[in-house]
C-alpha cells in the first residue's frame, strides 16, 4: 500500500472512531434490554439478505456453528424465526423471519432513525446538517470501495 499523508491517516482514524461510536450508540437505542448484539445482527441480516441456513449465517457473522445455534435458539424462543426444509436439499434447514421478526426489525430501524433524527435536529445547525448531508455520498463511495 502507498504511504498516505499524515493528515489523511489522522482523518481515517477519526472517521473510524466516530463511526464505531455512532454504531455503539445506535445499538444501545434499539431493544438493548431484550436482544443481544449477536441476535440483533442475525435479525437484520435475515431481513436484509433473506432466508439462510445456520451454516451460512455462522459464516456471514464469523462465528462458530455452536454460537450461531445458541443465537438462533434464543430468537426462536422469542418467535422471530421460522425453519423449513430446503426444497432443493431436504437435509438442509432454511431459516427465515416470521412476521413478528420482520415487525421487530422494522421497529428497531424506526427507533434508531427517530433517535438519530432527534439528535441531528438537537445538535446541529441547518448549515452543519447540510455539511453532513453533503459528506454522505462521499462516505458511501468509500464504504463501497
Amino acid at each position: 500500500m502507498a504511504t498516505v499523508p499524515p493528515h489523511v491517516a489522522e482523518s481515517a482514524g477519526w472517521i473510524r472512531g466516530v463511526v464505531a461510536q455512532l454504531h455503539r450508540r445506535l445499538r444501545q437505542v434499539d431493544n438493548a434490554e431484550s436482544l443481544t448484539p449477536s441476535q440483533s445482527a442475525v435479525l437484520h441480516r435475515l431481513h436484509r439478505e433473506g432466508p439462510a441456513t445456520q451454516g451460512e449465517l455462522a459464516a456471514a457473522e464469523r462465528v462458530r456453528q455452536q454460537s450461531m445455534a445458541a443465537t438462533l435458539s434464543a430468537l426462536d424462543a422469542l418467535g422471530f424465526l421460522s425453519r423449513t426444509r430446503d426444497p432443493a436439499d431436504g437435509r438442509r434447514t432454511v431459516i427465515a423471519l416470521t412476521d413478528l421478526g420482520t415487525k421487530t426489525v422494522r421497529g428497531i430501524r424506526q427507533h434508531r432513525d427517530e433517535w438519530l433524527a432527534h439528535a441531528l435536529a438537537a445538535e446541529l445547525s441547518a448549515e452543519e446538517l447540510e455539511t453532513v448531508r453533503a459528506a454522505l455520498p462521499l462516505l458511501q463511495r468509500i464504504a463501497q470501495h
